[in-house]
């Protein structure tokens, strides 16, 4: 195998005319230089060099290397220009996983800071229910996926980081008789006809676990695995049902929503990375602007929420 130094030093005896012009240019000695095109020569298995007066030419074989070496030496160039664009986080591309509900509050103001500091990276957004989006994490088929806590334990190697804590609400018709209350023990509910909001999965998880401890098995007499639909049936008055602040949407006025609590349910939004992957830094903004994004969600809700009275 040819060595690409040597062909670059050859390109520099050649294009400067001398062994000792080339020398001088590289900051090597003459003799350096002559020993790497001797050993060039000895690699290609033919004299690339001969005499010329006091200076040197290049046989047919060194034109030819010299010829090639040019290209060799422009996509390198191109190369270590790519790689530097790549680690600061001009070029490349992020894979992104994330659930429904989650996309208006936290992925898109997530996703409007990335594209002003990181405008050249490429993104891969699709939607998924929160195991399969894990599963792609922990393969190498994703960079980062926005889930709700599983209750098993994630696959080795991943690293889960806290977004923000997404209470759940209830939602009833407004003529209901606890529709005048502020907060609601969630007891109280154990009579009602429910409305489901969630597949199956670690959001439903958190609705049934709230509901068993609260001593009680919600009576789900309509099923829906969106968040819209399942308000839409309450609004009809076919039930009442739980749906996360993130799932809520804006103001509606077909229905009202109310704080419950003893005990209060509560999802947990986390994005997911894998251990030692190597640092991206549009991968890092990212995950530093949904933390930001989920804050901010916070903060807003508190702002809004009126003091809490039974």
């Amino acid at each position: 195998m040819l060595d690409v130094r040597r062909m670059q030093i050859l390109r520099a005896v050649v294009t400067s005319g001398s062994v000792t012009a080339a020398a001088a240019e590289l900051g090597y000695t003459p003799s350096a230089v002559s020993q790497q095109v001797a050993a060039l020569e000895r690699e290609a298995g033919t004299a690339l060099l001969e005499r010329a007066g006091r200076g040197v030419r290049p046989t047919a074989a060194g034109l030819l290397l010299t010829q090639y070496t040019a290209a060799i030496s422009r996509n390198l160039a191109e190369a270590e220009a790519a790689l530097a664009d790549l680690r600061a986080g001009r070029t490349g591309s992020l894979a992104v996983r994330y659930f429904g509900s989650v996309g208006p509050a936290l992925l898109a103001p997530a996703l409007a800071r990335l594209r002003r500091e990181h405008p050249g990276v490429r993104l891969d957004l699709t939607l998924l229910e929160p195991q399969e989006a894990l599963a792609e994490v922990a393969r190498g088929d994703a960079d980062v996926a926005v889930v709700v806590r599983p209750r098993e334990d994630p696959a080795p190697g991943l690293r889960l980081v806290r977004l923000l804590d997404d209470e759940y609400l209830v939602a009833l018709p407004p003529g209901h008789p606890l529709a005048a209350r502020r907060v609601l023990d969630l007891a109280e509910l154990a009579g009602e006809p429910w409305v489901g909001s969630e597949p199956r999965g670690p959001c439903l998880d958190v609705v049934l676990g709230a509901c068993s401890a609260a001593g009680f098995s919600p009576d789900f007499v309509a099923g829906s695995e969106d968040y819209a639909t399942a308000l839409g049936f309450v609004a009809a008055g076919l039930g009442i049902g739980l749906v996360p602040r993130l799932g809520a949407g804006g103001r509606r006025t077909d229905v009202v929503l109310r704080r419950v609590r003893n005990p209060r349910p509560v999802r947990t939004v986390q994005a997911a990375v894998r251990e030692g992957a190597p640092g991206h830094p549009a991968l890092t903004t990212l995950l530093e602007a949904l933390a930001e994004a989920g804050r901010r969600s916070v903060s807003a809700e508190a702002g809004r929420r009126p003091p809490g009275r039974g």
